[in-house]
């Protein structure tokens, strides 16, 4: 397989139970072949899409001084700038070559977890970037659900099985910018070898080179979407729950030829968590024989804290 799978998401909302059950059968069989899929049919549009990168580059074109006061201590980077080399990947000493902003969830009727997650950081100067930002998180958590909803029914259990754990779930939409490189990189990359750590990844943003997943013989595949898809890969969460019967996918950014290092690079990943109380114990229906169970019993929550550990973003 020298290239990701490519599936549309009108396929199973549409009312032609067939079509449903294909997009079922192709997102599952992807995912448990590679763990990556392009989707078609979203529910971004063209304008959303232009209006946040917009919003994005002008961010990230703000004085360092400026956006370095939208960075706040304590939080482990949950929300609001992170600045250039904070975060390296599990087992890397290199930061990684990237700045990055985190939009987080936008709690509805739950007074108890609005308290848990941090606030959402304001940046002054743009008066249109959390606004637009908001929109974005909003309608890729929409492709989230129902992504989550056929592969409920893949592995075998409740359309809606996932619905009550992503509802106001710990989901994180992060834009991210490469810089230019402007010197030779001291093992370090844009970003390194990886797997993430949630349910479900979204990416807007892989219409370039750079974005590789690594397959099952090891090789390094170039994850290139077309401009109206996105790229979607399960995470370390979900490979988790199914008991590994859905891969997260290792998956890195490269460092571009040299003749192209004088250029920045952005991409929009949409994180998608569940709530913390969320068990990740193993389903049973996904423990065979020839799949043993492979991991303890664990929380969303728990998870979560043990990776940002990992990360360097919170410290023991």
């Amino acid at each position: 397989m020298q290239k990701i799978p490519s599936v549309n998401l009108a396929d199973f909302i549409s009312d032609d139970p067939a079509r449903k059950q294909k997009f079922i059968n192709e997102i599952g069989k992807a995912y448990e072949d590679i763990g990556f899929v392009a989707l078609k049919g979203h529910f971004l549009d063209d304008s959303l899409v232009d209006n946040l990168y917009s919003e994005v580059k002008k961010f990230f074109n703000l004085p360092l001084e400026t956006k370095r006061s939208y960075e706040i201590e304590g939080i482990g980077g949950q929300r609001g700038y992170i600045s250039f080399g904070k975060e390296s990947a599990k087992g890397k000493k290199e930061g990684d070559l990237k700045e990055f902003w985190h939009f987080g969830q936008y709690v509805e009727n739950d007074p108890a977890l609005a308290e848990e997650y941090p606030d959402n950081v304001m940046v002054n100067e743009l008066p249109e970037f959390n606004t637009v930002g908001k929109q974005t998180y909003k309608m890729l958590e929409k492709t989230g659900i129902y992504v989550l909803r056929a592969l409920a029914l893949f592995l075998e259990l409740d359309e809606f099985y996932f619905d009550k754990f992503i509802k106001n779930g710990n989901s994180i939409l992060r834009p991210i910018h490469y810089p230019p490189i402007k010197e030779e990189p001291k093992n370090a990359v844009r970003a390194a070898a990886h797997g993430d750590i949630n349910l479900i990844t979204l990416l807007m943003g892989a219409q370039g080179k750079g974005l590789q997943v690594q397959n099952h013989a090891g090789e390094w595949i170039d994850a290139i979407a077309e401009p109206d898809e996105l790229v979607i890969n399960v995470g370390d969460m979900l490979s988790r729950h199914s008991n590994n019967r859905l891969k997260s996918t290792i998956h890195r950014v490269v460092n571009p030829p040299r003749e192209l290092w004088g250029t920045s690079r952005y991409s929009i990943p949409f994180f998608m968590h569940p709530i913390s109380s969320m068990p990740l114990n193993c389903l049973d229906n996904c423990i065979t024989e020839e799949n043993p169970k492979q991991f303890e019993n664990i929380t969303a929550g728990e998870f979560l804290n043990e990776r940002l550990v990992e990360l360097g973003l919170i410290k023991k």
